[in-house]
Formats: structure tokens, C-alpha cells, sequence
């Protein structure tokens, strides 16, 4: 199966976006393009009062960037724009004036990471074990750190920053506010998300766009920051130690 984003209207009022790349849900820029543009879309649409993301498949909820693109940049212009990509998606979201659910049925790995913290609102079954893995290959979770620490914190981002090997649990992260249930399975995720939504279409919409400005009060600043982030990206990408650790993984 190709990889895709798409839109299905639910019902009035509730619109779903889909990402799905048949190597576990990875990134790479074509999708994620595609991915920001759907959700500006999708939030500037007038018919639309309440969004849920979610990634296909029933294993991997998102495994961050794709490595096949990281280890064929080879200039900083690439390098830089390639982690644009995430930032873009991570802007999309904060800007969207509608609230966004996040449904996230297994792992997230690195810019998985990055989006889940970027919903307003999200629920995970139990097996969604999160991990920064960037370290791991020479870099840093530079441009979804805002997203992760706005929502777990500093201490708990640094951890998984430091710890970039590790996989924690889905109820230590929801213990650090990064989700806000875990379910048992993907049919109780489901239902927990169509019936937050529901809920949501019951209520006043230009009370949610309000809210939602105000939670994402103190971000004004993020086209700047996240574009900076991902040049410090797009420069350790180069480096010689990522390049020889990334063929390694390959």
C-alpha cells in the first residue's frame, strides 16, 4: 500500500485526517507537506468544528522521520528543509483554530513524539510506549522539543531526550500529561475518541477557538523558533558520525 493523507467528514461537524506510510507510519517530506496542508485546510474550513489525527494501520502510530531520507541529505538547504517539514506540521496544529483529538493506537518514535504532544487532546491504547530516539543517530529532538516539553515538561522531555534508547510506557506518559487516557485496545480507543468528539459537536464552537488560543498562549513565537531548531538539525544530519550511523541502521 502507498503512502497517503487523507480527509473523511465523519459527520457534521467532525472531520478526520488519516497519514499512513506502509514503513511504520515514518515521515518523509512529501508526506508531511501534505499532512500541514490538510490540517490549514481543514481548520480554515467553516463545515468543520472538531478534528481527529490518526495514522493507518493498527501497529505503529508514527515512527518519526524517515531514514531513508535522512541518509541521502547531503547539503545544509536539504537538511534544513527536510526538518521543516515536521516544523510545519507542528505550526499547522498549533494554528488550527479548531480542536484536534489525537488518536494514537501504538509506538511513536521521534517526530511521532512531536505530534501526539501537538494535539490539544489525546488518547492512546497500551501499547503506545514513546521514545526520542535522535540521539541514537547523532542528532536531537530539536524541532519537536517545544511540542514535548510544552506538554510533558522539562524534566520529562530531558529524560527522554538523554534516554533516546528507551521506550517508555504509555501510562508514564500519560502520567506526564502527554496522553490523557490509555485503553485497553483499538476499539475502546475509538469509541473513547467518538465520544470526546460527540461531546465536542455538543458544545459552542467559538468557545472551543477561544480555548484553544489560550492554551496555545505563549507560542507566538514558534514559526522563528521551530525554523532555528530544524537548521541545528539540518546541520548535524551532516555530520560525519550521523552519516556513518545512519547506514549502519539502513
Amino acid at each position: 500500500m502507498e503512502a497517503y493523507v487523507k480527509r473523511a467528514d465523519l459527520k457534521p461537524g467532525l472531520a478526520e485526517i488519516t497519514f499512513f506510510h506502509p514503513k511504520h507510519n515514518s515521515l518523509p517530506s512529501d508526506i508531511l507537506a501534505l499532512l500541514a496542508r490538510t490540517i490549514k485546510e481543514t481548520g480554515e474550513d467553516d463545515s468543520v468544528q472538531v478534528i481527529i489525527l490518526k495514522s493507518g494501520g493498527d501497529r505503529t502510530f508514527c515512527a518519526g522521520a524517515s531514514f531513508d531520507e535522512l541518509v541521502s541529505i547531503n547539503d545544509f538547504d536539504t537538511g534544513k528543509r527536510f526538518f521543516m517539514g515536521f516544523a510545519n506540521v507542528i505550526n499547522a496544529l498549533r494554528k488550527c483554530p479548531k480542536l484536534v483529538i489525537g488518536r494514537v493506537q501504538g509506538k511513536a518514535v521521534g517526530g511521532g513524539v512531536g505530534v501526539a504532544a501537538s494535539v490539544d487532546y489525546c488518547l492512546a491504547t497500551k501499547f503506545a510506549a514513546v521514545k526520542l530516539s535522535e540521539l541514537n543517530v547523532g542528532i536531537g529532538p530539536f524541532v519537536v522539543g517545544p511540542a514535548v516539553q510544552r506538554k510533558l515538561g522539562l524534566s520529562a522531555f530531558s529524560q527522554m531526550t538523554i534516554n533516546a534508547d528507551h521506550f517508555f510506557s504509555p501510562e508514564w506518559a500519560m502520567n506526564r500529561g502527554l496522553f490523557a487516557e490509555v485503553l485497553p485496545s483499538a476499539e475502546e480507543l475509538d469509541a473513547a475518541v467518538m465520544k470526546l468528539a460527540d461531546y465536542l459537536l455538543s458544545t459552542n464552537p467559538e468557545a472551543q477557538q477561544l480555548l484553544k488560543a489560550v492554551f496555545w498562549e505563549g507560542c507566538e513565537d514558534w514559526d522563528a523558533l521551530l525554523e532555528s531548531r530544524a537548521e541545528k538539525s539540518g546541520k548535524l544530519v551532516l555530520s560525519e558520525y550521523t552519516k556513518k550511523t545512519l547506514q549502519a541502521y539502513l
